[in-house]
């Protein structure tokens, strides 16, 4: 086998499996919205089974629906009939993926499964099959061929059931309003869980260690905090509402223009129109306003204006979100 032949071999699977998952969707309709229902109503745990390279998809699909907001695990339908059934409780749900619908290893599984009356979805290539037809809801992930030449190895038929399990978590996490913020709390470590890490997270809160100064306070004051708290500092007044900031920069900048500079007052030389964020911002986009306008460190306000914090490059840079 020549490298043409190589990259053509390639290139056909590839496209076998794209037509395969592509030719789903006509097939998404009534069935699937009741399994999304099914799904989305859930008290208990999805649990899903599969044989052999079903089995591996099972176990992703079962991951994709933990991190979305439906509890699932997988269950080995093998190990299921000698003993692990027993976590399986009348609050939860079946859901059988196999191309063939006939796999012996589900027989036993299903007659357990359907005595303690827990609903199944399956994925099947078959809708005339065993499994088709004890199942509650049956979705037709049939393929034309598989992309292996000898149309034996499962390829296609994986792929498109992987397909269809990533749309039901998807359908069923949009159907029960499964917010970022939902996503955050499941991921709270990894590149996806840095990336929805908000403010209110990484920010400075102790009152004694933010730093604020009122606008009548001497650039004397205003050294000593910026000498001591780390470079930004909040000017607020009576109510504490945020009115501007001072910093190195802006010190340097007043004293090459001003005399009796250690005599004057802070809000001479403030920033009185200052890059805020609030604790519901997300980190990266307190972030990019730091990199974009190269500033060191960001006051956190509230509704009401009010100062309730401080975030550091450092602190973002320690969440890993830089």
């Amino acid at each position: 086998m020549n490298r043409h032949e190589v990259i053509e071999a390639a290139r056909r699977v590839v496209r076998l499996e794209g037509d395969a998952v592509l030719k789903l969707e006509p097939r998404i309709g009534e069935e699937f919205a009741r399994a999304v229902e099914m799904l989305a109503e859930l008290k208990g745990r999805a649990i899903v089974t599969g044989v052999g390279k079903s089995g591996i998809v099972a176990r992703k699909i079962a991951s994709t629906l933990t991190s979305t907001g439906t509890p699932a695990f997988f269950l080995h339908p093998v190990e299921g009939v000698h003993g692990d059934v027993g976590m399986v409780l009348r609050d939860d749900l079946l859901i059988v993926i196999s191309k063939s619908g006939e796999s012996d290893e589900l027989y036993e599984l299903l007659r357990v499964v359907k005595r303690l009356g827990v609903p199944i979805i399956c994925l099947t290539g078959n809708g005339k099959s065993t499994l088709a037809e004890r199942s509650h809801v049956a979705l037709d992930v049939a393929v034309a061929e598989e992309a292996c030449p000898h149309d034996l190895a499962p390829t296609s038929s994986t792929t498109a059931a992987l397909a269809m399990g990533d749309a039901l978590a998807v359908a069923t996490l949009m159907y029960k309003g499964f917010t970022p913020d939902d996503f955050a709390m499941l991921h709270p470590g990894g590149a996806l869980g840095r990336r929805l890490l908000r403010v209110a997270d990484v920010m400075v809160t102790e009152r004694e260690k933010v730093p604020a100064l009122r606008p009548d306070a001497t650039l004397r004051e205003a050294m000593l905090e910026i000498a001591y708290k780390r470079g930004t500092v909040a000017v607020v007044d009576e109510e504490r509402r945020v009115v501007g900031v001072v910093t190195a920069g802006d010190l340097t900048r007043f004293a090459d223009n001003n005399e009796d500079f250690f005599q004057r007052r802070v809000g001479e030389a403030m920033n009185a129109t200052p890059k805020t964020v609030t604790p519901d911002t997300l980190a990266a986009e307190a972030l990019f306003i730091m990199e974009k306008y190269g500033i060191m460190a960001l006051p956190v306000r509230d509704e009401a204006n009010r100062l309730a914090g401080i975030v550091h490059l450092h602190d973002l840079m320690r969440a890993r979100v830089v």
